[in-house]
Parts: structure tokens; C-alpha cells; sequence
């Protein structure tokens, strides 16, 4: 079954509605977990059952895209509704720095979420709403840049850098916290304690899980399984990344048979979803640990192809959204602020970028399929600075160096091999125009020519200058 409208999707009937009231809201949100790193979106060697069964009972995107190819900036759409060309927040925090490259890239306007800008959780918070974070943030690195002013009654946020207790440890300290705990169980352990405290209220909380970004790990047991396994020959099949994503799923179906068992699963909206695309190896090559394979998609995450922002995503609510539903609307993380503000019938905010997604499960007229997205990461990472646009299946990618534009026909070539510009030139041209008038528009930051370009040296990487 699809739903969506004309274009890219065909139509099919909604569920009658089955919760007349403002939902819960409950959002896991994996880092780094690639568009291919699931059963239902057609991987066979990576277990997730419960996923699996999520989609199966709701609303699967083909075309979600994140905000952008890297965490900070994916995090801040999302969290804001702004875009990042518009907040300046274009690169994770604190960012990459090439010294020697041919283009001097942005640095962030602010290395943290401003408090000015109104999160979803606030508007949440407005409309009657306990709310909750657990996991990396990302936003900021303490005090007025920490949750708790952004929104969330309830947070604890991921220190240290791992997967394991210690070096563990999270901001306000969580107590029940124990030596060699993994960091996923913890969250999903917050999580579920967190509804069952505020199951006579209306809720929204967010598990934000560190996996499945490196450094890889997970507990011995799962990965010696992993390993054991039949593996792919044509892919990347990492154990420990297998068993990092094997810990997410089984922390969505413990957070699916909670609401069940507590009569919440038909006042919940579950969502489901990824900060960027699937990561194959570290941007500087420092280890030859290789975690994923995004193929059929083009490249990975830091890159502006396919495979570093098409996402997994899936939204159930069951009796609202119908089970088994699959949509071809491109959507992009911006599209979350204005559809929690509709399922909490909270008013809506004109100034966001993104478009709320619930008339898609509602059959209602929308033009979403239609419609025209944006992407912006003027930043060296896996690929070169560029900006992007989508409009029906045509894809085009403005280099803000000297190489010229890149045009593709995603219907026919998902993985942007063949480059149309030269064939195409009048829908090349036409969209080119468009993302340069929406760069204006949004004074989005842009590189530079850098003084102290070095052929020789360009590759190096160095310390970000303080701003």
C-alpha cells in the first residue's frame, strides 16, 4: 500500500481515525544508522525484527531525507524547524577544517543551538506537554545550550565518548547507572521509565541514541553472534556494527510492547529515524574499520549524495496511521516541528521550513509530492562543499568550487552515476536558478576562495580556528 498523491506516489485510503485527542509523541533517533541498515528497507543480513514490525504497522518513507549530512546541523532543523542555511548551523560542532584547501569554508554563526530559536519541545511545552530527552544532543555543551532550557522537563544528556560505563556518563548524572552498562540499553531504560511515570499525561520524549556512530562496540555475546552468521560477499558486513544496530531494535520493541502494555500505543505517535546517512569509514581514513555499505546509494555520511542524506524513516500510530503504508514523498528532518504541532492540535507556526506530514495518513489534498527540498553543506567532509535541491525525481548539486553542476534522474538512477546536466540542460538550468535564489533567500553561509591554498597540502586536516 502507498500513499502520498501525484508524482512520485500513488494514492491509497487512510485508517479511520482512532484517537480524537492530541497524541504522545515518542521519537527514537539513531546516529549515523544508514538508509540500508534495516530488514524492511531491504538488508537481509542485519536483524531488526522490531523495526521491522514498527513499519509494519504504520508509515515507511522511501524518500526521508535528513536536514543535512552530518549530526549538529541535522539536529538543529529538526529541533527548530529552521534550516540551517538559514541559523548558520551547517556543519557538526565544532566542525572540519581543511587549512589548505582551495575554498575556506564557514564556521558555524554559534557552536550550540541559540536560545531564541522556539524547539518543538517548547511549543510542546506551550501546549500541555511533559517532555523528555535522553541521549546525545549535540546542540551545545552545558548550562543555557543543554535541554532543559530548550524545552525538555526531563533530560539527561550523553557524556564521554563510547558505548559502555565507564567513560559513560551522562549530564544531570543518571543514578541507576552501573559499570558496564551499554549506553543503548540506558536510553531505552530512561525512556520506558519516563512513559510509565507520565502515562496519565499527555508526553513526548525523545531516545537519541549514540549508535550506531563509531567508535564501534557492543556487547561481546552479540557481536561473536554477528560474526557467526552468513555474511554478504558483495557488502560491507561489519559484526560489531551488526550488533549495534541488533541493540536499537530490540530497544524499539521493548519501547513498542511498553506502550502496549500500558493501552498507549493507539494515543502514540512513534517515530523513527536517522540524523544522516550511514557512515562506511572515518572522514581521514585514520583506521581501516569499515561499519556500513549504503549501496545502492551514492557515497556516505558528509557527503551530499544520497547515501550521506537519505534516510530511514517510519511513523505509527496505529488506528490513525494504516498499517503497512509506504510513501514515496520526499520529506526531509524539518517536516517534524509542524507535524508534532498537528498531532498535538498545537497552533501552527508559519515561519518553519518543513511541512506537516499528517495529511499524507489522513488522505487529505497536501501537494507534498510536488514539492521542492533543500540542502546546503558548504563544508569539505567525505565530499566538497555543495548545495543541493530535489524537485520531482531530479536531483541537482551545486559545487561551490570550480566544478560544474551535477544533475541526476533518481527514478532511473538511485545511484547518481549518470550526470544529465549537458542532456538536460533547460530542467538543469531551471533548478540551478532555484537553489541560488533559495541560497540568497536564506543568506545561507558560503565558502571562500582560501589565500593560503596549497595543491600539495590540500587534503590535510587541522585544528578549526577559534571564532
Amino acid at each position: 500500500m502507498t500513499c502520498g498523491g501525484d508524482g512520485p506516489t500513488s494514492t491509497a485510503p487512510a485508517a479511520a481515525p482512532g484517537h480524537d485527542g492530541p497524541s504522545n509523541i515518542v521519537f527514537v533517533l539513531v546516529d549515523d544508522l544508514g538508509w540500508m541498515d534495516l530488514g524492511v528497507q531491504g538488508n537481509e543480513w542485519y536483524p531488526t525484527p522490531n523495526i521491522d514490525r514498527l513499519a509494519a504497522r504504520g508509515l515507511r518513507f522511501t524518500d526521508a531525507y535528513a536536514a543535512s549530512p552530518v549530526c549538529s546541523p541535522s539536529r538543529a532543523a529538526m529541533m527548530s524547524g529552521i534550516s540551517g542555511a538559514r541559523t548558520g548551523i551547517t556543519d557538526f560542532i565544532p566542525g572540519h577544517w581543511r587549512p589548505y584547501e582551495e575554498l575556506t569554508v564557514p564556521t558555524n554563526r554559534t557552536q550550540y543551538l541559540p536560545p531564541e530559536y522556539t524547539t518543538y519541545a517548547e511549543s510542546l511545552q506551550d501546549a500541555g506537554y511533559e517532555t523528555a530527552y535522553f541521549g546525545k544532543w549535540h546542540l551545545g555543551w552545558g548550562g543555557e545550550t543543554y535541554p532543559g532550557n530548550q524545552g525538555f522537563d526531563t533530560f539527561h544528556v550523553q557524556k564521554g565518548w563510547g558505548h559502555f560505563v565507564p567513560p559513560i556518563h551522562f549530564g544531570p548524572t543518571y543514578p541507576e547507572q552501573e559499570e558496564g552498562d551499554y549506553l543503548t540499553d540506558l536510553l531505552t531504560d530512561m525512556t520506558v521509565n519516563f512513559i510509565t511515570d507520565n502515562q496519565d499525561d499527555k508526553f513526548a520524549v525523545v531516545c537519541s541514541h549514540f549508535a550506531v556512530h563509531v567508535p564501534l562496540a557492543a556487547p561481546d555475546e552479540l557481536v561473536d553472534a554477528a560474526g557467526k552468521r552468513a555474511q554478504p560477499e558483495d557488502r560491507i558486513y561489519n559484526p560489531t556494527y551488526v550488533a549495534m544496530v541488533q541493540k536499537v531494535d530490540e530497544g524499539v520493541g521493548r519501547i513498542m510492547d511498553h506502550l502496549d502494555s500500558l493501552g498507549l500505543t493507539e494515543k502514540t505517535l512513534f517515530v523513527f529515524g536517522s540524523d544522516n546517512g550511514g557512515l562506511r569509514q572515518i572522514f581521514n581514513k585514520s583506521n581501516d574499520v569499515l561499519a556500513t555499505d549504503n549501496a545502492p546509494l551514492r557515497d556516505e555520511k558528509g557527503s551530499i549524495y544520497e547515501g550521506g542524506i537519505r534516510v530511514p524513516f517510519i511513523l505509527s500510530q496505529p488506528g490513525t496511521i494504516a498499517e503497512g503504508t509506504v510513501s514515496h514523498v520526499p520529506t526531509t528532518g524539518l517536516d517534524l516541528y509542524p507535524t508534532f504541532l498537528d498531532v498535538a492540535q498545537a497552533p501552527a507556526i508559519d515561519s518553519l521550513d518543513g511541512e506537516s506530514l499528517q495529511p499524507l495518513w489522513l488522505n487529505e489534498d497536501h501537494g507534498l509530492a510536488d514539492r521542492t527540498v533543500f540542502f546546503h553543506y558548504p563544508h569539505y567532509h567525505h565530499g566538497r562543499p555543495a548545495a543541493a535541491i530535489r524537485r520531482g525525481n531530479y536531483k541537482l548539486i551545486k559545487y561551490f568550487d570550480r566544478a560544474g553542476p551535477e544533475l541526476y534522474q533518481l527514478a532511473d538512477d538511485l545511484g547518481e552515476t549518470t550526470n544529465l546536466y549537458q542532456e538536460e540542460p533547460a530542467v538543469g538550468e531551471s533548478m540551478l536558478i532555484e537553489l541560488e535564489n533559495w541560497l540568497a533567500e536564506t543568506n545561507a553561509p558560503v565558502p571562500v576562495p582560501n589565500p593560503d591554498f596549497n595543491e600539495a597540502r590540500r587534503a590535510e586536516w587541522g585544528p578549526r580556528p577559534k571564532k
